[in-house]
């Protein structure tokens, strides 16, 4: 019989995989923006109206927001809904950032430090359905 520090374990499991994801995330920006420090441009042509950038810039925040509240949940809560919502929180997640690095790969500006962060921000993804999988089938 499984005991309730099981449970725990698991969410503590999870939180440090969601923060371990969220300082991956915030190195990949920040390295995104290291050639400034040299004296390099970071521009990039962009094909968006700028009356469209506020929305995007929203879009980033919530993408950004999102993992610092499913993180707080778990701290509050090791309910069926929350470990539901986890696993697909993280597989939601992880789809998107296997579509991150898909794209950083096609792009023709490509850095080999930026594919490699992504492909980690990808693993550590994976780690949490893997938690959250095994946390769910435990209720």
């Amino acid at each position: 019989m499984k005991t309730e520090a099981s449970t725990v374990d698991r969410a503590q499991r999870l939180s440090t995989l969601w923060i371990a994801w969220f300082l991956a995330m915030l190195f990949h920006v920040d390295l995104g923006l290291m050639p400034l420090f040299h004296g390099q441009s970071v521009e990039i042509h962009s094909h968006l109206d700028a009356a469209h950038l506020p929305l995007l810039y929203g879009s980033m925040l919530g993408y950004m927001l999102l993992p610092l509240a499913s993180l707080v949940l778990l701290s509050y809560s090791g309910g069926r809904a929350n470990r539901r919502w986890q696993l697909w929180f993280g597989i939601v997640y992880s789809v998107t950032n296997l579509l991150h690095l898909i794209a950083d790969i096609a792009i023709p500006d490509r850095r080999a430090d930026q594919i490699l962060l992504m492909a980690v921000l990808l693993l550590i993804g994976l780690a949490i359905n893997r938690e959250a999988w095994l946390w769910c089938r435990r209720a």
